[in-house]
């Protein structure tokens, strides 16, 4: 049963070919023996879990089931979780159990769905590897000497792995398309505003957004419809109506209008990333869309313009971490000085300490005007290039990374190569556009990840056109070796 989608396991479950519970004990077993261990959890919620799966059960029983009752799904360990620890991949948070549920977590606990545990990541969101956790790193399953892309790693390696059939993560600079591609699954990041932040323990509040990981584009629209909609105690919430977004997802691509940025085909791009990437693009070109060159001249602003602004959001955000009022405490300071300096010197780690510097500095007296305020200057000339493109097309395609999955260990040590990993997917949430990223083939026998941005609010195209292509190729089906037959 690990091997069928969320859509087709919604369907066996209405049919009654199976139960959640007995559903739910298969992919706990996997998750307790992954033949390999992936890192890829850092906390497993089985008696939970079993008690929510006997729930939805009662609930199909009494004819009060919907599509997703009774799924098992992952969440990103940094959704709240009431009564159980949300850590963000810090030592910072380690011991720290939620007192209450993120909107995203009730909406998917009211949709019937079965949460198997809590999912690794880097610290408070802050990589692209997931190296930076707490943790430990998580492994790649399609080679577990690679990373998994970060900091949604542990989602991304689970999915793939079918050690879990959705996961949720949130993307504030490519943190769900990323490690989509890099794993080989499929990842959806929202407009921004269109899900809920509420509960969402923050990293830089004008970028972050929760999104859907999952292995095709149809399951990631049946948990979107679930996921999206207001929330009044998310000031950054729009109010706008959900659509279904399975409703379209058989229309034809048929003259579908797609942009080809030259800066994302330039100097840097992995040749074999490219090929698997331009074939994608030559089987929607034979489902009928048109292929469109358009640039996006200020994209090169994108990585500089995100490496003042997330840091200067993390360092407010993370202010609020003093080993006073909660989190990690140091042990015996001295003095209140020295409470606030061990405590956070002791309960961070190198990547997160660096951010909060920069974003310090940058927002600093003296300083703001010639960082911060000149990085959201450029911000609006990047969403500016993307407004001027949809004038001419519907969607922009081309690479979510600019390689495959790197070895664990091979960035660690220089950080602005790591940045690099991102600088296709950057200024898509500078501008709080919708993103996502496909499995379009594999190099050197890692995957490789196709990215279509669309317009704000156009979701459902995003998914109508990754659905089309992923009914004429397997991509999407393949599982990496070792996790097909290996575990029970």
């Amino acid at each position: 049963m690990y091997s069928k989608t969320v859509a087709e396991l919604s369907d066996g479950l209405q049919k009654g070919e199976f139960s959640s519970e007995e559903l739910t004990r298969i992919y706990l077993d996997r998750i307790n023996n992954p033949g390999e261990d992936l890192n890829c959890f850092i906390s497993i919620t089985a008696e939970l879990a079993m008690d929510a799966a006997r729930a939805a059960d009662r609930s199909r029983s009494n004819g009060k089931a919907g599509p997703l009752t009774g799924i098992p799904i992952a969440h990103k360990d940094i959704f709240c979780t009431e009564g159980v620890k949300t850590s963000c991949g810090s030592r910072m948070l380690d011991n720290f159990i939620a007192p209450y549920s993120a909107t995203v977590i009730q909406r998917l606990n009211s949709a019937g769905m079965v949460m198997l545990g809590k999912t690794n990541m880097d610290e408070f969101a802050m990589g692209s590897s997931n190296e930076t956790s707490h943790y430990g790193p998580v492994k790649n399953p399609w080679d577990t000497r690679a990373v998994p892309g970060g900091s949604s790693g542990g989602s991304a390696s689970a999915v793939a792995a079918r050690l879990a059939p959705i996961a949720t993560g949130t993307d504030t600079g490519g943190s769900i398309r990323q490690p989509a591609a890099l794993c080989g699954i499929t990842g959806l990041k929202p407009t921004y505003g269109r899900v809920s932040r509420y509960g969402m323990i923050a990293f830089a509040s004008s970028l972050d957004q929760a999104g859907p990981m999952t292995r095709t584009a149809e399951d990631a629209a049946m948990v979107l419809t679930a996921m999206a909609g207001f929330d009044p105690r998310d000031s950054t919430c729009v109010d706008r109506e959900v659509p279904d977004y399975t409703a379209g997802l058989d229309t034809p691509v048929k003259g579908l209008k797609i942009g080809l940025p030259g800066e994302f085909f330039g100097e840097g791009l992995d040749s074999g990333v490219a090929d698997a990437v331009q074939a994608a693009l030559s089987e929607y070109e034979k489902l009928g869309a048109e292929l469109i060159d358009i640039s996006l001249p200020n994209s090169g602003l994108s990585v500089p313009t995100y490496y003042v602004v997330a840091p200067a959001e993390c360092s407010s955000n993370l202010s609020r971490f003093d080993g006073v009022r909660f989190g990690y405490r140091c042990e015996n300071p001295k003095d209140l000085e020295d409470l606030y300096k061990r405590s956070r010197g002791e309960g961070f780690g190198e990547e997160v300490k660096r951010r909060i510097m920069i974003g310090t500095y940058a927002l600093s007296a003296g300083y703001y005007d010639a960082y911060y305020l000149k990085a959201q200057q450029c911000r609006r000339l990047i969403s500016d290039d993307f407004r001027k493109a949809y004038e001419k097309v519907d969607v922009i395609m081309g690479p979510t990374a600019p390689s495959v999955a790197f070895n664990i260990g091979e960035k660690t040590d220089d950080p602005v190569s790591m940045y690099l990993s991102d600088i296709y997917t950057i200024a898509v949430n500078l501008a709080g556009l919708p993103g996502m990223s496909i499995p379009v083939g594999l190099a050197d026998g890692r995957p490789v990840g196709l990215q279509i941005i669309g317009n704000y609010f156009e979701e459902p195209r995003l998914l109508n056109v990754a659905h089309q292509y992923q009914l004429v190729t397997d991509w999407h089906q393949q599982i990496p070796p070792g996790f097909a037959d290996a575990i029970p």
